[in-house]
C-alpha cells in the first residue's frame, strides 16, 4: 500500500483526514498518514515556512518510499509565507492557490532538493477548512444539530460561485461568518462541529461543490507507485 504523509494545519484537518479521507483512499490502495505541523507538544495552527519546510524534509527524506502533501488554510498564512504576497494580487481562488503552491515548491527545492520534491503535492485550502462545510448548508446545520441555522448558511453560500470563493477578509472569512451566526451560549467549536458537519455532508458532495479540493484528491488518487 502506497503511503502519503499529510501535514495538517491543526486538529480539525487531521481529524477530517482520518474520518473522511483515509477510509476512501484505502480503496485506491493509498494509506494516508496525517499529522499536525510542528514539534510534539507544540503542534498546529502556526503554519510558518520554517516549520513546514522542516516537516516536509522529515517526511520525504525520512521515508523515501512515500509521498507528502499539505492541508492548511490560505487564510491566516503569515504575510512572509512563500507566494502569499504574490498570490494576493489575484482575485480568482484558483489563480491564488496555483501561485502560492508553485512559489512554495520553488522555495522547497532550494531547501530539500528537486529529486525529493517530485514526491511532494502542495495543497492549500481556499480559503479555510470551514469553506468546505458550505458545500451543503442544510446538512451542515443538521449535522451539528442546529437546523435553525440552515437559512443563514444558505444565504452565505448563495453569495458565491463555490464554497471556495468565500473570502479571506478578517471579518468575512468562513469561520468569521460562522461565529457571527452561532448563539453566544453555543459557540462554534471547530474540531468537534467541523467533523460532525463534514461527516453529515459526505465527501462526494464536498468534492462536487469544491473543485480545487476535488482536484487535490484526484491528484493524490492518481499518484503512480514509486519504483524500487
Amino acid at each position: 500500500m502506497r503511503r502519503i504523509h499529510v501535514i495538517c494545519e491543526g486538529l480539525t484537518e487531521e481529524t477530517f483526514v482520518n474520518e473522511l479521507l483515509a477510509p476512501q483512499f484505502k480503496y485506491h490502495n493509498l494509506y494516508l498518514i496525517p499529522s499536525q505541523i510542528g514539534q510534539p507538544g507544540k503542534k498546529g495552527g502556526d503554519v510558518s515556512y520554517r516549520k513546514l519546510s522542516r516537516d516536509i524534509r522529515e517526511r520525504l527524506l525520512g521515508d523515501g518510499r512515500s509521498h507528502c502533501t499539505t492541508f492548511f488554510d490560505y487564510y491566516g498564512l503569515p504575510s512572509d509565507f512563500p507566494g502569499k504576497s504574490e498570490a494576493a494580487g489575484y482575485a480568482d481562488p484558483r489563480a491564488k492557490a496555483e501561485k502560492l503552491c508553485s512559489t512554495l515548491k520553488l522555495a522547497l527545492q532550494n531547501d530539500i532538493g528537486e529529486n525529493a520534491l517530485r514526491r511532494f503535492v502542495p495543497y492549500v485550502q481556499m480559503y479555510e477548512f470551514e469553506g468546505l462545510l458550505f458545500s451543503d448548508p442544510s446538512h451542515f446545520a443538521t449535522g451539528i444539530e442546529m437546523p435553525s441555522l440552515i437559512d443563514g448558511f444558505t444565504e452565505i453560500r448563495n453569495q458565491f460561485p463555490t464554497p471556495e470563493h468565500i473570502n479571506d477578509d478578517s471579518h468575512t472569512a468562513p469561520s468569521k461568518r460562522l461565529v457571527a451566526l452561532f448563539p453566544k451560549q453555543a459557540p462554534y467549536e471547530k474540531p468537534t462541529l467541523g467533523t460532525l458537519a463534514a461527516l453529515e455532508i459526505g465527501l462526494p458532495k464536498i468534492r462536487q461543490e469544491c473543485p480545487l479540493f476535488d482536484d487535490w484528491l484526484t491528484q493524490l488518487e492518481n499518484l503512480q507507485p514509486l519504483s524500487a
